[in-house]
């Protein structure tokens, strides 16, 4: 089945980014480069027992959504956007159905008012009423990366193709902030295999991570160069981000959001979701202190974080007047607290990092999720826990791509003084 030439109709999109359609043999294809609604002749790369992958070589039926790709590399075979041939609007609902179907799937939870106009994706799940899926602000999609991370191939940075190991060296990049996009070019990154590259949009400081060594690598004169080896080693070069009016220091081994407006964006909308409840904020996979800092004004905060360089950072940006700890949250020992806001890894919270946050007793948390079967599988173990889901919303932080934030707010159910539910 592999190279063979498939005629498909693909209707719905799947988590990841592809859309699907059905093969001659019943099988589910998943189609790259598809938009649902198409008619493509898509050639099969990949063969599993109860489905396929595969690309779409010409558009049969073409989609009014479609458009020529804005960024030259993708006709290059770059990878690093998914989504270029889709354009903005669509990209916005897509990434909605992808978490109302993951909500339904997944948690067994059914979303009204996600009403779509005529030949886009209906709600999962029919009209049943459950939680409200509501679009976050949409954010401009070029040029707003402050952060990548790329391959190296001969000393030169590039983004790997779809599906392969292959590097597609790049001088521009649609997505890239403009002083990203510098460092792409003139950077010279030595025998390195792979780089980060980092700035600062609002004070203008710019640093790359390279692996495993920094050695030979030649960056303009602004740019701190460091080596996976020397971090190893305790160095802990930073730079600074203002978001909301805050300066927030950032260590090379640190994680922080990759764009600052997208950042303020996040912060808004879990400060909404925590904003009826006074009291302690509990900040769980803190990183550097971003909604704590953010969302924690005139509240007494608790920040965890496992990474001893963010943890660290944490420390600065929330000030003395807040607890950092560093521990991994599922082993955190939970103090009582009015609200939480929850920003785990891509897996998600999962079973431990759920009992920790029940455990506190927050009157409402809010759960951002960089992944939608992780949000459908942390929705449902926060149910089972005592909490239910009151909105979730989804923030167009990634342009170009099929990568889905979203922010939850969950609210505890009400006990009796036995602390059993009522209703």
């Amino acid at each position: 089945m592999i190279g063979r030439q498939l005629a498909l109709d693909v209707d719905r999109v799947a988590t990841g980014g592809r859309s699907l359609g059905l093969g001659p043999d019943g099988r589910v294809v998943f189609v790259a480069g598809a938009i649902p609604g198409e008619r493509v002749l898509a050639t099969v790369e990949a063969e599993y027992p109860r489905r396929l992958e595969a690309v779409a070589d010409e558009v049969i039926t073409r989609s009014p959504d479609r458009i020529d790709p804005p960024c030259p590399n993708v006709a290059r075979g770059c990878g690093g956007c998914d989504w270029q041939h889709i354009g903005s609007e669509r990209q916005s609902m897509l990434r909605r159905a992808i978490v109302v179907d993951c909500l339904h799937r997944l948690a067994r939870i059914d979303a009204f008012d996600v009403s779509m106009t005529a030949g886009k994706e209906p709600a999962a799940g029919g009209d049943s009423p459950g939680v409200p899926v509501r679009p976050g602000p949409t954010l401009a999609s070029a040029g707003y990366r402050t952060t990548v991370r790329v391959a190296v191939v001969d000393g030169r940075a590039g983004y790997r193709k779809r599906s392969a190991h292959e590097v597609v060296n790049v001088e521009q990049c649609a997505i890239s902030h403009p002083m990203v996009e510098s460092v792409l070019a003139e950077g010279r990154f030595g025998s390195a295999r792979e780089v980060t590259i980092r700035v600062g949009a609002a004070t203008g400081e710019r640093m790359v991570v390279v692996t495993p060594t920094a050695d030979g690598v030649s960056v303009p004169d602004d740019v701190i160069a460091v080596g996976a080896d020397e971090l190893a080693a305790g160095r802990r070069p930073h730079i600074h981000e203002v978001v909301g009016g805050i300066r927030f220091q950032i260590s090379a081994g640190s994680f922080f959001q990759c764009r600052p407006d997208g950042a303020m964006a996040l912060a808004q909308v879990v400060g909404d979701a925590l904003s009826e409840v006074e009291g302690t904020l509990l900040d769980a996979y803190c990183g550097v202190g971003l909604f704590g800092a953010l969302c924690g004004t005139g509240r007494r905060v608790v920040g965890v974080e496992s990474s001893p360089s963010a943890a660290a950072d944490a420390a600065i940006n929330l000030g003395p007047h807040a607890e950092v700890v560093q521990a991994r949250f599922e082993r955190w020992k939970p103090q009582p607290v009015a609200v939480a806001v929850a920003d785990p890894a891509r897996s998600g919270l999962r079973a431990g990092g759920a009992d920790r946050l029940a455990r506190t007793g927050a009157e409402m948390i809010a759960l951002v999720s960089c992944d939608p079967a992780s949000l459908a599988r942390d929705a449902r173990l926060l149910l089972d826990r005592g909490y239910e889901l009151n909105a979730v919303t989804v923030i167009d932080l990634f342009g170009q791509t099929s990568h889905v934030e979203a922010v939850s707010q969950f609210r505890r159910r009400p006990q009796d003084s036995k602390g059993r539910e009522i209703g």
